[in-house]
This record gives structure tokens, sequence and C-alpha cells, in this order.
């Protein structure tokens, strides 16, 4: 079965207040249980703030270190889930759940590279 990675997208700043996020997050905690009673979750995370995260970039000989998210912007990457489904229609329909789940936020699907590929092979965008 073909893997899929459903990526979260959100706002920079504060999350929202807690009568809007709890609802959410109940949500959330559902659609998981849902995941994983299908056999269809594999692992799934939140992550902290972009302004959290550290860049390193080769160049020639060393390698940069930088504070902060890779790029600028008004998203960033606010959590995953892994999910295996059957093809990419099946896939959809756990992200169109999520979507709803997460009211206005955004949720990229990507299929994974599969093991027997070579990431030589990827196809690249």
């Amino acid at each position: 079965m073909q893997q899929y990675l459903l990526s979260i997208y959100q706002p920079d700043g504060d999350p929202p207040p807690p009568d809007v996020l709890d609802p959410i997050m109940d949500d959330i905690s559902a659609l998981n249980a849902e995941l994983k009673a299908t056999g269809t979750w594999v692992f799934g995370a939140g992550l902290r703030p972009a302004s959290t995260a550290t860049v390193l970039r080769a160049k020639e000989s060393e390698v940069l270190i930088t504070d902060g998210p890779f790029t600028e912007g008004k998203e960033h990457l606010g959590g995953f889930t892994v999910i295996q489904a059957p093809d990419l229609d099946a896939a959809l329909e756990w992200g169109r759940k999520l979507a709803r789940a997460l009211r206005w936020l955004s949720v990229e699907v990507r299929p994974l590279v599969d093991e027997s590929e070579r990431a030589c092979d990827a196809p690249r965008g």
C-alpha cells in the first residue's frame, strides 16, 4: 500500500483561543482514532513554531547554520500525519476529513517515495 503525507499548514502567530481551538482538537483526536481503527494511520506529529527551526545548508566544505525557518512566509508547516492508502483517491478522502476537522487550515496530500524506488528516480517538481 502507498504511504501519503498529509501536511497541515497554519498561519504564523498565536494559536486561536480555547473556545475555537478545543473543538478542532477534539475533531482531530476523533479523526486520529478513526485512522488508527482502520489501519490507515502510520504516524503523525505537531510541530513547534517555525521560529524554533534551525536550518543547515552545505556551502563548499562548510555547513552554515541559521536560526529560524528555511523560508519566510505567512504560513508554515504546523504538523503532519503519514497514512497508508490503496490509492490517491483514498488518501484524498482522508485529506478531506482532515481539512474539515481543521476548518480553515490547508492540507497538502503528497505520496511518499516507495522504499523500492531509489531517491534519484523520484519524481521532481
